[in-house]
């Protein structure tokens, strides 16, 4: 399949998810109804159209692309296809910085106390990344780096539960470590929003780099790749993407892992042209997981981390059962 038809599908189906996303749910609208108080913004179904449905879209469809496309990159620049964006520590910081803001109560004094929590969590977590991967920035040191601060956070994570004032407290950590659209308002969108388009931009800007790390490391430097800025853009644009997603998303897990594998098949050796096809692809799997999660128990509230690790981790273990079978 040529790349563009292959861009074109995936735009086409990120739209028709993104408009189903806008008209399924609890309320009861009809499509015509909900189209039209969409965009006239009047009455209930106004309300519900403009503050439920279209954030919820919005970010199902920017959540999903920065993990996709986060994915993807990490993938390329370990040429590994079993990396992910969790590998660097920045979900497990994001979530470590949400959780300690529900522990202490500063979500509910400050709307958006939780998600800039993540997001310096997330910071701090690449910040501790970088000082133990040192100025050569090895793969094999990013990713014993990476392991080392995600079972460090991982560790507190476990901590701050335990130590929860009341039950109550301990149930919403663990809600939200389930990962969630739901209740999101465009104060979140607009928060997510800067990270999410300067990550992403970083990360696209590093195509040509990645095309020639496949090659191996002493032919990308021949060819004038500088691999410690290669290194500093893959970890920074994945911070940014991976740590606004978690903030306001919660921990949503194998979106970026699964779909650059699905899709490397069909854009060939080049790091590059998978970069906005995995983009393109997690939103279209995030958009689909979101919708799925309003079918199957819409009145148990279904998590959407708990739906994509359901179909994730039976497809990880393929990947690995067969990557055993090749060696």
């Amino acid at each position: 399949m040529r790349y563009r038809t292959l861009l074109m599908l995936l735009s086409t189906l990120v739209t028709g998810l993104f408009l189903l996303s806008l008209l399924i749910g609890p309320a009861g609208i009809g499509w015509a109804e909900g189209l039209r108080a969409l965009v006239s913004g009047e009455g209930a179904a106004g309300l519900v159209m403009r503050e439920l449905r279209l954030p919820r879209a919005i970010l199902g469809v920017g959540v999903g692309a920065a993990l996709g496309l986060a994915g993807a990159a990490m993938q390329g620049f370990l040429r590994n296809p079993l990396a992910e964006p969790g590998l660097i520590g920045t979900s497990s910081g994001a979530a470590l910085g949400a959780v300690i803001s529900i522990q202490t109560g500063a979500y509910a004094a400050f709307a958006l106390a939780l998600p800039f929590a993540a997001l310096a969590g997330a910071g701090a977590a690449v910040g501790l990344i970088l000082l133990l991967a040192g100025r050569s920035g090895r793969a094999l040191t990013l990713i014993l780096a990476g392991i080392a601060v995600s079972a460090l956070a991982g560790a507190l994570t476990a901590l701050v539960l335990n130590l929860a004032p009341s039950p109550y407290a301990a149930a919403e950590i663990v809600f939200w470590m389930m990962g969630s659209l739901a209740d999101r308002a465009m104060s979140h969108v607009w928060l997510a929003a800067p990270f999410l388009l300067i990550g992403g931009a970083v990360l696209l800007s590093t195509g040509r780099g990645l095309d020639a790390l496949s090659l191996g490391e002493d032919a990308a430097a021949s060819l004038g790749v500088s691999l410690r800025a290669l290194r500093l853009r893959v970890i920074f644009g994945s911070a940014l993407l991976v740590g606004a997603a978690t903030a306001v998303a919660g921990a949503v897990g194998f979106v970026g892992l699964v779909v650059p594998h699905l899709l490397r098949a069909r854009v060939g050796a080049r790091p590059s042209a998978l970069l906005g096809a995995s983009a393109l692809g997690g939103a279209a799997m995030l958009l689909c997981a979101d919708i799925a999660t309003r079918l199957i128990a819409p009145e148990r509230d279904l998590k959407l981390g708990v739906l994509t690790a359901l179909v994730g981790a039976p497809f990880f273990l393929q990947m690995i059962r067969r990557l055993g079978r090749e060696e």
